[in-house]
């Protein structure tokens, strides 16, 4: 071939390479197509078009780049598909990353940004999707505070006080639709806070509060795992996050479309992601399964609901049915305030809800069971953090709802109850 011809075809395929290649940033000048693909800087995560199984409707998402199963951990139109190829992902005059179909807007990060700090969209190896501007570096906007159905390491779960974002995950419709879900996944501020599960508006699980050591509601966190948990609440925001110990370790929290938070890691051997943990886990994890007042227990052969020291069924015909939804009432004539009361100790439990607590974190576990004491109103209490002898005071002045015990890794409770009861439960440890 004559010199100058093949010079000239080398050329062309020079030239041609960047454009086939993959990149981690759109640019005003090069919008993200489909059958495009964003790749982050060490290709850990990859950005792009897809279509569910069975579906041909177009969502743009984020997935693992270096596992064989397409794992999509973040949708951007998961509420707004597109019904061909023709979505295009730029970046508008006025800075922002626009998702659109011709002339038809479908999404937009729709943020204000000074029109002389021109920005670009990049793919973090953290898997988030950043809009930055150029010349500063100035995040304006990130996909993860606005997360769908997965928690990845370096994502937050919680809420922004500074600026509002209130990151929840929320559960995919179903396996093949990426719409949003029944079941969400995120904090309840209120008291001391705590993360919930909902179907809607109502509670199915709780995590119970962060006791200095844990979730006090996940003893399974006493056990070494590839991840490290941060947990920050402070005047600025409350968030929970985890990293990974190993980053060849690849781990995940997902809410499934049927209402289970599964904890999963993949497994290169077998080439699919392995679930080790699930919540709920039992049928005490239900949020109020043996309504107020009462405590369960699944190591009771009978039936997991009794009733806490110094109370009795509000509906002995349904425990007796084995329905202790109902739940328990203090014991007619029971008198509590100054005849004499005290206090049960109710080892290895799960709090009850916190977020109806009142929360004091400057005084010792003494001080709080004298203050409790002092008010006819409060049904009992604990220590807010464990760690040490135990400091800090969860008092609750009002029914003790969705209470339960674990074999291992709970807490010490505290149940106020009326002086005749204290005896009895006094002469029969003395008995035994």
């Amino acid at each position: 071939m004559h010199p100058v011809k093949m010079f000239l075809q080398y050329l062309i395929l020079f030239l041609m390479l960047p454009l086939c290649s993959s990149t981690d940033t759109i640019t005003p000048n090069q919008p993200f197509r489909d059958g495009d693909l964003l790749v982050s800087k060490e290709s850990r995560f990859a950005l792009g078009f897809f279509s569910p199984r069975n579906s041909t409707l177009r969502y743009i998402g984020v997935w693992y780049n270096t596992i064989r199963e397409q794992t999509v951990v973040w949708v951007l139109n998961r509420d707004h598909p597109i019904n061909d190829t023709s979505g295009v992902l730029s970046i508008n005059t006025s800075g922002n990353l626009l998702l659109h179909r011709g002339n038809t807007h479908v999404w937009s990060t729709d943020v204000s940004i000074s029109s002389v700090n021109p920005t670009v969209a990049q793919l973090l190896d953290t898997g988030n999707l950043v809009l930055i501007q150029k010349d500063d570096k100035m995040v304006v906007w990130q996909g993860f505070d606005y997360p769908t159905d997965n928690l990845i390491p370096h994502m937050k779960l919680g809420l922004n006080r500074r600026t509002g974002y209130n990151r929840f995950l929320t559960s995919w419709k179903s396996p093949t639709d990426p719409a949003t879900g029944k079941y969400s996944l995120g904090f309840n501020v209120s008291g001391s806070p705590q993360i919930f599960l909902y179907q809607g508006s109502e509670p199915l699980w709780r995590s119970g509060h962060w006791n200095g050591l844990r979730w006090s509601g996940l003893p399974v966190m006493m056990y070494r795992f590839q991840h490290k948990v941060s947990f920050l609440n402070n005047q600025d925001e409350i968030y929970y996050m985890f990293i990974m110990v190993n980053a060849s370790f690849l781990e995940r929290l997902t809410v499934d479309h049927e209402g289970y938070i599964q904890r999963n890691m993949w497994q290169e051997t077998e080439g699919k992601w392995f679930s080790f943990y699930t919540a709920p886990r039992d049928r005490c994890d239900r949020y109020g399964r043996c309504g107020p007042n009462s405590n369960c227990d699944n190591s009771q052969a009978e039936f997991e609901c009794t009733c806490l020291a110094g109370f009795e069924p509000k509906s002995p015909r349904d425990l007796f049915l084995k329905d202790g939804s109902a739940g328990c009432l203090r014991k007619e004539g029971a008198k509590v305030c100054g005849n004499g009361e005290g206090f049960v100790k109710v080892g290895g439990a799960k709090p009850p809800d916190t977020s109806v607590a009142r929360v004091n974190m400057n005084i010792s576990m003494e001080a709080c069971r004298e203050e409790c004491l002092k008010e006819c109103s409060c049904s009992g209490y604990a220590a807010a953090n464990v760690s040490g002898s135990g400091s800090g005071c969860l008092s609750w002045h009002g029914d003790l709802v969705d209470t339960r015990v674990f074999p291992e890794g709970g807490q010490n409770l505290y149940v106020r109850v009326d002086a005749i009861t204290l005896g009895m439960l006094a002469f029969n440890c003395q008995d035994s």
